[in-house]
């Protein structure tokens, strides 16, 4: 199959993919604000159980990548992306199923807990899916900009779904969000069909996980290190801003959101360019100092502005070094190769998000500085891979 080599080709090429991400994700995002509120006005439960349910999600995303991505190198990026919405079709199942039990509380909570767990398996396929597919049609010496721009779907569609979950919410209860789960995939699905897809790259001897994983381990590493100021920004902006009663207390996710999407879509092709390694080691920098403008703030525009430069580091920080995680696989791998960089971020997200949490509560706005600090292990790991790149 030729390849496209240029920007706007590589974004025509991306932008079905992306969709097909963005609407995935953006179920997601529609129970983010909402499942919480349901499981304890609705049905009475308490903040464990509140966290049982919604931690399912990302417990099963964690534990799917692999199969994820085996399925999409040796089924194709395409299948993958529709079996995830197909998937997240028989979460809106469980969601609704969930509703007719709501005289029994245990029984409908239990149908949530394995709505979410069935989402979290739809996500990994689908971004695992979403990323191989673009890599087999835009190829591979263009990872950076498919790891960059279909990322941005995945993050655009959070952000937005939180304000239209909670819109619905208000409008028509839980049965609304589930209906949305149901609906959205569906009609992606059928968007999609026709789209061209690739066939997956024939192998006599494919790579077993644990080789892939010894390429992929380091830049992993790395990318969980910096992922943790997006934690940061999630788990603690809001709170830093109400308890400085600032306002508005959305600002320091929006100012991360808008300029993370922002930068990818104008400078997604600098990895591809100039080597992700290299362009890791920039704008780890930037996100560090984007921390620590918010440790230092006193007003709520400065600390805006910092959660915009964190969110402008890590921009291009987890595309370029998922770039060095692919760039020298082959081809057959990069499906697997994805679903085991992600798991990395799972893990940082799922464990660091609680660590910084215990931070915090002793700490409070610190947090930020500890954030910042935690990030050089991801500068130097992008030094060390830029050693490596470097001619002898």
């Amino acid at each position: 199959m030729a390849r496209i080599s240029d920007r706007n080709g590589v974004m025509a090429e991306l932008t079905p993919i992306m969709a097909a991400v963005f609407a995935g994700f953006l179920l997601i995002g529609l129970a983010l604000p909402v499942l919480p509120l349901h499981l304890h006005q609705q049905l009475g439960f308490g903040p464990f159980a509140v966290g049982l349910v919604t931690g399912s999600q990302f417990v099963a995303s964690m534990l799917s990548r692999i199969g994820a991505g085996n399925y999409a190198d040796g089924r194709g990026g395409k299948r993958a992306v529709v079996v995830g919405l197909i998937a997240a079709t028989l979460a809106g199942l469980f969601y609704l199923g969930s509703l007719a039990l709501l005289d029994r509380p245990v029984a409908s909570a239990s149908a949530l807990f394995a709505g979410r767990a069935v989402l979290g398996a739809s996500e990994s396929f689908i971004i695992t899916g979403g990323v191989a597919w673009g890599l087999s049609v835009a190829g591979g010496q263009n990872s950076g900009k498919v790891i960059a721009w279909v990322g941005t779907a995945m993050f655009a569609a959070l952000a937005l779904g939180a304000p239209a979950g909670s819109a619905l919410y208000a409008a028509s209860g839980f049965t609304a969000i589930a209906l949305a789960t149901i609906v959205l995939p569906l009609a992606t699905l059928l968007a999609i069909l026709p789209m061209r897809g690739t066939s997956a790259v024939a192998s006599s001897a494919p790579q077993s996980w644990r080789s892939v994983a010894k390429a992929v381990w380091l830049p992993g590493v790395g990318a969980a290190f910096s992922s943790l100021g997006y934690g940061a920004i999630l788990g603690f902006g809001a709170l830093l801003f109400a308890e400085r009663s600032w306002q508005p207390v959305w600002l320091p996710f929006t100012a991360y959101a808008a300029s993370l999407t922002v930068a990818r879509l104008c400078f997604g092709h600098l990895p591809d360019r100039l080597g992700g390694a290299r362009v890791a080691v920039i704008f780890v920098a930037v996100e560090a100092a984007g921390l620590m403008l918010i440790w230092l703030a006193t007003g709520p525009v400065v600390a805006a502005i910092g959660a915009g430069l964190t969110g402008l580091g890590y921009s291009l920080v987890y595309p370029g070094l998922g770039a060095e995680a692919v760039g020298r696989l082959p081809s057959r791998s990069r499906g697997l190769a994805m679903g085991l960089y992600t798991v990395f971020l799972d893990v940082a997200l799922g464990f660091g998000s609680p660590a910084l949490g215990l931070v915090a509560a002793s700490t409070g706005q610190f947090v930020f500085f500890a954030v910042a600090a935690a990030t050089l292990p991801a500068l130097g790991i992008a030094l060390l891979l830029g050693r490596r790149n470097a001619p002898s």
